[in-house]
């Protein structure tokens, strides 16, 4: 397991896009200032791993849209990772997923909570 400065742990969706777009908007800022950031997508928040899914979610000023976070998180050294068993028991399947994204068990996510330096729940 990577060093994680920051893991942020995301349960939702479009159901609540201010908590969407407070974690790729956080995960971006901390990844821009050079911390190695880790976005665990768990539950609904798998679907926003997926090709297009980002599209629907712009909460407005002054936020940006997840369409541009998204991408701009990964590009600054973000990394992106999608439950496994939560995308079985959603339906979505790995060929959907966006470029960068890396599909992780439970084993990985309890890691991962329990070595990062610290971390951002948004459920």
């Amino acid at each position: 397991m990577e060093n994680i400065d920051l893991l942020i742990t995301l349960t939702q969706h479009e159901r609540d896009s201010n908590n969407v777009t407070i974690a790729f908007t956080m995960g971006l800022k901390a990844a821009q200032k050079g911390h190695a950031v880790e976005l665990i997508l768990l539950s609904d928040g798998v679907h926003l791993a997926t090709e297009g899914y980002a599209d629907k979610i712009d909460i407005g000023e002054p936020f940006e849209p997840i369409s541009k976070l998204l991408p701009a998180f990964l590009d600054a050294g973000g990394k992106l990772k999608v439950c496994s068993s939560c995308m079985i028991h959603n339906g979505v399947d790995e060929n959907t997923l966006v470029e960068g994204a890396e599909v992780i068990d439970a084993d990985y996510v309890v890691d991962a909570v329990l070595e990062a330096k610290k971390s951002l729940q948004l459920n």
